[in-house]
């Protein structure tokens, strides 16, 4: 009889001890999630342009967090959460650390495609007044190469433009581009690629 009576009281003060943990929890989810969030949003902008993926894996993680805490399971809220705050603070340094490189990337580019596009220029006028075409270059190629450059200044003027705005990626993959489309020509043409370009 006394067994029977103890055992709604034990469960009463378990369920009781479980609801004392899930309320102390609950306010420390709550701040968790809200930290993370404020963290993302703090590199956000930033961020989704140079580590996409990651800023993709820290939205997750907070949806995780918040369907867990929705579903009033507080501390398993709490425990996907508490790290996201320095992981989103971590996507600052990554997209900084990106940027960097692709800053350099475009210099090294700015810095030789100009002079590769000044070549074929300079190589395009020399063959169009010459009398006769070397071998291995007929008409067509030269016309080839005429129509290339043209195309290839337009691409250049796009690509310092998306840099002008600073999108790093657009520009770099629209230099990227432009150096295989005169590499490209140079072949043609027969002349000399320059070392920086191969690759």
């Amino acid at each position: 009889m006394l067994k029977r009576l103890f055992a709604p009281v034990v469960v009463v003060m378990i369920l009781a001890l479980l609801v004392a943990c899930g309320s102390k929890e609950k306010p420390l989810a709550q701040q968790a999630i809200k930290a993370a969030e404020e963290a993302l949003n703090s590199v956000k902008t930033e961020a989704v342009k140079y580590v996409p993926d990651e800023v993709k894996s820290v939205e997750d993680a907070i949806k995780a967090a918040k369907a867990s805490f929705d579903k009033g399971d507080y501390p398993a809220a709490l425990n996907a959460a508490k790290d996201l705050p320095a992981k989103a603070k971590d996507l600052g340094k990554a997209s900084a650390d990106k940027k960097a490189e692709l800053t350099k990337k475009w210099e090294e580019l700015s810095a030789n495609l100009p002079k590769m596009v000044e070549a074929i220029k300079s190589r395009v006028g020399i063959l169009s007044q010459s009398k006769k075409l070397p071998a291995g270059i007929d008409q067509a190629t030269l016309d080839g190469a005429k129509s290339g450059l043209a195309s290839i200044n337009e691409m250049w003027t796009q690509a310092a433009d998306a840099f002008k705005g600073g999108n790093l990626t657009d520009a770099l993959a629209k230099a990227s581009a432009v150096k295989e489309k005169a590499v490209g020509i140079m072949t043609s043409l027969g002349m000399q690629v320059p070392e920086a370009a191969k690759g």
